[in-house]
């Protein structure tokens, strides 16, 4: 028996999903998610110890906060103590009296109003140990944060009513809004919603924090200045940094045109004057995810140009001055073809570390900035993230995930690429398979390569042939090489199943030409290429070729309609967050403005979205389909699976429709996730493995 052998056995697995060294380097602050008591998953930071911990007294894996709301987004000061963010409350948060006229969130933003109820806070944990307190609490909540490595000043992010003055004017306006009842949002540019909220009224701001309140409990909260009182919905979804002197904030900064068209550049700020100019832009190319160097002199961040109607844009690592006036950066990967994901600067600020999918993986590089050299420090099959650079230079630590292991935090030897990493002790690690992993591969008609990662049940042998799964991942411009929580094929394994997991045409990690293959026909050539690495696996001996099912979510659950309408070959189909009517679709995702460079114009340009939509192939549609879908779902709306539904009814049979009202594109909580798992291998049960129809205690 394994965890995977019972599904309230897998929820209930510690799942880490971020990681921050402290300045000294000696210990690792991570991020976990636990089910807590709702139920829900709830997230604390934990205490990672590194090798050679000089305290000696952490030999494993420590919890540092309790609450059932959970803490966040954890962040050092200088000295060691710990940020986070967390919605638990605060002790002496009745006893601090409302400052009339505060500027920033000292006053009524240290209170707990009714419209500020339920908001996170940003709380301090001392470094030489002590209770928590908090040292901002802004009527709108926290979001982001950042601090200055040397100067000790803190820079969070915090949505704001527009034309709010300060925190206590923001106060009284959300009170009047709720006094009156209203909850309408006018907008007048930008987006209105992003993945499964709405956006607006309110909008966030970046505020400063100078002054880190001490621990007298009856100590009223420090002002915090704005430093950006009107900035729409620019701060939306970017990350930003503090220079080590405190003296600069480098954040990514949105421009959205009227017609709907979003273009990312990166901003500084003075935290002195609050005066902003832009250091990185360029016509048709998004900056993000400044990364500012040690030294303070140098800014690196990725560089993305617009996919266009005619090809797919390309992503690189560029770096500018702090200094320049705007440019369009130098590229620090000329040549490399793969597409960066994360960076981090080494202590040196000689080079900078960053990973890029590349043949089902995610390895680390460092490129030297002198050379131009781009070393691979990593030859496993691992997918990593989370990088955070030892003081020494030495080391670096990192998450690792595969799709054999979970997210576990490691250490690499900088000085020796293609060594091991080091696996560090924490909480739900190591977890037992119940199968293998397999890497294979096919050469499509074009005489492209298709590789694939199959996971195998124990016991599956050529007398003994496992079903077969076929799961396409979402994205589509993305790869199977790192573990996942929500699509994981070892309860599939655990049950007897083979599963398959492709990287076709769209795919990251094979070079831009591979994804060229797929631009704007996603249902021709990864159709194609799913299909021959499908022949492929079912020739072999210990598979079942008279036994198979394909799933998928997102841009899978939109494979999943569309092999559906072209081939009976599978006995059952799973189509979770699917896009059905990409006409519809255009008009009611929160990202139009992406299809439209990709496909075109639906009015003036209807080729691609009639020539790659499945809802026109309904009528060819005859295997069993289990249709999923989340009503919080604002990236593929819940209007995609409706119409697929009634669609396909009568045509298709036992068909099902599992939907979930509060869920999104993801479907999150313990309990939902629970149900989730349990209706699909049933459906699978039933069509697959020719079992009685089980329907969930539950539902």
């Amino acid at each position: 028996m394994t965890s995977f052998d019972d599904l309230a056995d897998y929820v209930a697995i510690p799942r880490v999903t971020a990681l921050r060294l402290s300045p000294d380097g000696s210990w690792l602050a991570a991020a976990v998610q636990t089910v807590g008591r709702e139920p829900k998953y709830v997230t604390s930071i934990w205490r990672i110890p590194v090798p050679g911990d000089a305290t000696g007294i952490h030999n494993g894996p420590a919890r540092l906060t309790r609450s059932a709301e959970g803490e966040g987004a954890p962040e050092f000061l200088p000295d060691g103590s710990l940020l986070f963010v967390s919605k638990r409350p605060d002790p002496v948060a009745a006893r601090r009296a409302p400052r009339a006229g505060a500027g920033g969130t000292g006053g009524a933003g240290g209170t707990d109003g009714d419209a500020g109820q339920d908001k996170p806070a940003l709380w301090l944990l001392p470094a030489g140990g002590g209770d928590a307190r908090r040292i901002a609490a802004p009527p709108g909540g926290v979001g982001g944060v950042a601090s200055a490595r040397e100067a000790g000043i803190v820079v969070f992010a915090s949505p704001t009513l527009p034309g709010a003055k300060g925190a206590d004017d923001d106060l009284r306006r959300r009170q009047a809004r709720k006094d009156a009842g209203v909850t309408a949002i006018l907008h007048e540019s930008g987006p209105v919603r992003y993945w499964d909220h709405d956006l607006g009224p309110d909008s966030l701001r970046l505020l400063l924090l100078a002054e880190i309140p001490g621990a007298g409990a009856d100590e009223d909260l420090p002002e915090a200045r704005d430093l950006t009182p009107d900035p729409g919905r620019a701060l939306d979804e970017n990350s930003f940094e503090v220079t080590p002197d405190g003296a600069r904030v480098v954040t990514g900064w949105s421009v959205w045109d009227e017609a709907g068209n979003e273009t990312g550049q990166v901003d500084v700020i003075d935290t002195a004057t609050a005066q902003q100019r832009t250091l990185l832009a360029a016509p048709g190319c998004d900056f993000g995810n400044p990364r500012i160097s040690p030294d303070g002199r140098l800014v690196a961040c990725l560089r993305a140009v617009h996919d266009t109607y005619e090809a797919p844009g390309d992503v690189t690592l560029v770096i500018a001055a702090l200094d320049d006036e705007e440019s369009g950066g130098t590229d620090l990967l000329a040549g490399l073809d793969r597409r960066p994901a994360e960076a981090a600067w080494a202590p040196d600020s000689g080079s900078v570390y960053f990973t890029a999918d590349d043949q089902g993986r995610r390895p680390v590089f460092r490129a030297d900035l002198a050379t131009g050299e781009i070393t691979r420090l990593t030859a496993d099959h691992g997918a990593y993230d989370n990088l955070c650079p030892a003081p020494d230079g030495r080391f670096l630590y990192a998450l690792r995930s595969a799709l054999d292991e979970p997210p576990t935090p490691v250490r690499l030897d900088t000085t020796t690429p293609g060594g091991e990493p080091l696996r560090l002790a924490s909480p739900g690690s190591p977890l037992e398979l119940p199968g293998r992993l397999e890497e294979i591969e096919v050469t499509a008609d074009d005489g492209a390569r298709v590789r694939a990662w199959l996971a195998l049940p124990d016991g599956a042998a050529p007398g003994s042939p496992a079903p077969l799964l076929l799961w396409v991942h979402g994205g589509p411009v993305m790869s199977w090489n790192s573990w996942s929580w929500r699509w994981n094929p070892w309860l599939m394994a655990a049950r007897g199943y083979a599963v398959l997991l492709p990287d076709p045409a769209l795919s990251t990690g094979y070079g831009q030409e591979f994804i060229a293959r797929g631009h704007g026909q996603w249902g021709g050539r990864p159709y194609t290429d799913l299909m021959a690495i499908t022949d492929a696996t079912v020739a072999r001996p210990d598979i079942d070729q008279a036994r198979t099912a394909m799933m998928g979510g997102s841009y899978g659950g939109y494979m999943a309609n569309w092999i559906a309408g072209h081939t009976t070959r599978f006995a059952a189909i799973v189509s979770h967050a699917g896009l059905w009517d990409l006409d519809q679709m255009f008009g009611t995702t929160d990202v139009p403005s992406d299809w439209r460079r990709i496909f075109g114009d639906p009015v003036t340009q209807p080729e691609r979205y009639l020539a790659n939509s499945p809802d026109r192939h309904a009528g060819q549609i005859s295997t069993p389909m289990l249709v999923i879908h989340g009503d919080k779902d604002y990236r593929v709306p819940v209007g995609e699976a409706l119409r697929l539904w009634w669609d396909v009814r009568g045509r298709a049979p036992d068909t099902r429709f599992l939907y979930f009202p509060d869920e999104n594109h993801w479907i999150l909580k313990p309990g939902d996730a629970t149900v989730w798992y349990q209706t699909v291998l049933a459906f699978l049960a039933q069509h697959v493995l020719g079992e009685e129809w089980q329907r969930p205690e539950l539902l």
